[in-house]
């Protein structure tokens, strides 16, 4: 059998650029296998997968060197066209793939442009709605779909022109955790069902491997660094040193000292042989100090019984409450369309409650603008798209200085000061088009950290990150939430970050509050975590299977030890 992706010897060069993006890549992938590629931001995995579906030549040009064979054929003679019928790639922003007025239009479009007859055109839509769990919405406009909904989507407008190879590019970065799982449990089942080739682009390692893969290719500086079983992999110290992040269970083991062997079948930590190494595991849950109780002080943000609904009698949120302290950082988690967007929005007064109040430092703000609330509390947004209105990424960092009348000497200043933080610094001169979907998230953040609010409000701040950016961003909103008393709410979907970096959860399912207490028990909650669509965090099976009785102590000592760990790292670097 021949493979259906063939690089032999193959580097790419962009043609603005003066060193190769790939370097000497020998990658076979053959027909029906699922493949996982991670790599840090700028490793070179992007630009693998736009040779793949063909954007490298024909969208993006450069010096090709050595050889690539898709499906036995040369790219070059298929064209961008003739490869779209090969390979159906989902892209990280779905709302850039989108082209027809409704769901059914959409995932017709192929189909139409090959003139397919009418009659089979309708049943071929309706049977992919069918496999990806769309049929009930095929009248509805893909911009009015929440964040899973609009993937799927997407998954069935390639999948309707019987693709060989299914390219998923970051397929969680916008969703819940549950919606993630079952985004790779479809994946999973039309790889089975239809016997087809998927490679997925992933920075969610530990999520993305929920369903077998067959092979980890692990990027780093454009070569392949490691091309291995996932078995394989969970055992070396690759992806530490590559800036990926491990699997939470596989961190906490090998904090235990445990050797872990690929014989014990590492991937799944359900299905893992653990005997052996229970009682490394207790020891060190037993010699590991709990973290001291916050101190508590004033309230920042108070939420008394509040209610909200676009349309009468059809609410979106329900006697909400909440207080939040001066100094925290918490996470506002549940699942797509429960709420959480829509409170941000209340916060911010774009929208008005129904009934309810919200106060800032204890006074009632529901008279003040969206301009005033803007002074105290500066908002993110999940989409960057729907926060930058400057071309260059200097003048959209600086915009909300210049609007206030700063000094221009102390506006550079600020600004330069907050790129470097977020990892900007040597694009500043870049226009904002220039930058991929992960950086121009960061351009966004920085545009609000700039103007030193009181309080910061977070959509999604580390979606479609690598772990080592995403570790920049979140130790630089720690050092501000430390330093300079800046309050942090974050609504993620993002269950590590909520684990190490927040004090405590509010989660929200179905527009009603239904937890507010530390990370690590709602974490621990199979209850909570079902209903909010949050998936429970590895390190509980760990404990359970390890024999532990408290696993929510378990999980509360590992995280404090990760982060104690990671400040000693840096205080060394420093």
């Amino acid at each position: 059998m021949k493979p259906i992706i063939d690089f032999k010897g193959f580097s790419f060069k962009y043609r603005a650029q003066a060193e190769p993006t790939l370097r000497d890549i020998n990658l076979q992938i053959m027909p029906g296998e699922k493949v996982l590629i991670v790599g840090p931001s700028g490793s070179g995995k992007s630009t693998l997968a736009h040779c793949i579906n063909g954007l490298v030549p024909f969208s993006f040009t450069g010096e090709i060197t050595g050889t690539l064979k898709i499906a036995d054929k040369n790219p070059a003679d298929l064209g961008l066209f003739g490869l779209s019928k090969i390979v159906g790639t989902v892209l990280q922003d779905t709302d850039g793939q989108f082209i027809g007025l409704t769901v059914a239009e959409d995932i017709a479009f192929a189909l139409e442009n090959d003139m397919i007859p009418q009659e089979e055109m309708f049943t071929k839509v309706d049977e992919v709605a069918e496999m990806v769990d769309v049929k009930r919405l095929l009248d509805h406009s893909p911009r009015e779909l929440s964040g899973g909904q609009k993937q799927r989507v997407s998954m069935a407008g390639v999948m309707v022109d019987d693709v060989d190879i299914l390219l998923f590019d970051e397929p969680l970065a916008n969703l819940d955790p549950a919606t993630g799982k079952r985004a790779i449990d479809m994946i999973d089942q039309i790889q089975k069902k239809k016997n087809t080739t998927v490679l997925i682009i992933e920075h969610r390692l530990e999520d993305a491997l929920y369903r077998d893969v067959d092979r980890v290719i692990v990027m780093g500086d454009g070569r392949i660094v490691s091309d291995c079983t996932p078995d394989e992999l969970l055992t070396t110290d690759i992806l530490q040193k590559e800036g990926i992040r491990e699997p939470l269970y596989i961190a906490a083991l090998k904090a235990a000292g445990c050797r872990i062997s690929p014989k014990d079948k590492p991937q799944h930590i359900e299905t893992m042989e653990l005997s052996h190494y229970k009682e490394a595991v207790s020891g060190w849950f037993e010699a590991t100090e709990p973290e001291p109780v916050r101190r508590e002080t004033d309230s920042a943000l108070k939420v008394e019984n509040l209610y909200f609904s676009y349309e009468e009698g059809k609410p979106i949120l329900e006697h909400i409450h909440f207080d939040i302290q001066k100094g925290e950082m918490v996470s506002i988690v549940g699942k797509n369309g429960a709420g959480k967007s829509t409170l941000s929005n209340l916060i911010c007064g774009f929208y008005k409650p129904v009934r309810g109040r919200i106060l800032l430092d204890g006074k009632d703000i529901a008279s003040l603008s969206i301009k005033e609330r803007g002074e105290h509390i500066g908002l993110v947004m999940q989409s960057p798209n729907q926060m930058i209105s400057k071309p260059m990424i200097f003048d959209e960092v600086a915009l909300g200085l210049r609007v206030r009348g700063v000094p221009e000497d102390e506006i550079k200043e600020r600004v330069f000061n907050t790129l470097k933080i977020c990892g900007l610094y040597p694009f500043r001169n870049w226009p904002v088009s220039a930058l991929s979907f992960g950086q121009k998230k960061r351009v966004s953040i920085a545009s609000i950290l700039v103007m030193n609010p009181e309080i910061l409000l977070l959509d999604e701040p580390t979606a479609g990150q690598d772990y080592r950016h995403y570790t920049e961003i979140m130790e630089f909103l720690k050092q501000i939430n430390e330093n300079m008393g800046i309050t942090i709410i974050m609504i993620t979907h993002d269950m590590h970050l909520m684990l190490e970096y927040t004090d405590r959860a509010i989660v929200i399912a179905d527009g009603h509050l239904i937890a507010d207490d530390t990370p690590a028990r709602i974490l621990t909650n199979e209850k909570i975590a079902d209903k909010a669509y949050l998936k429970k965090t590895s390190l509980y099976d760990l404990a359970v299977n390890c024999g532990i009785d408290n696993p929510s102590d378990f999980v509360e000592r590992f995280i404090a030890y990760e982060r104690k760990k990671r400040w000693k790292e840096e205080e060394s670097c420093g």
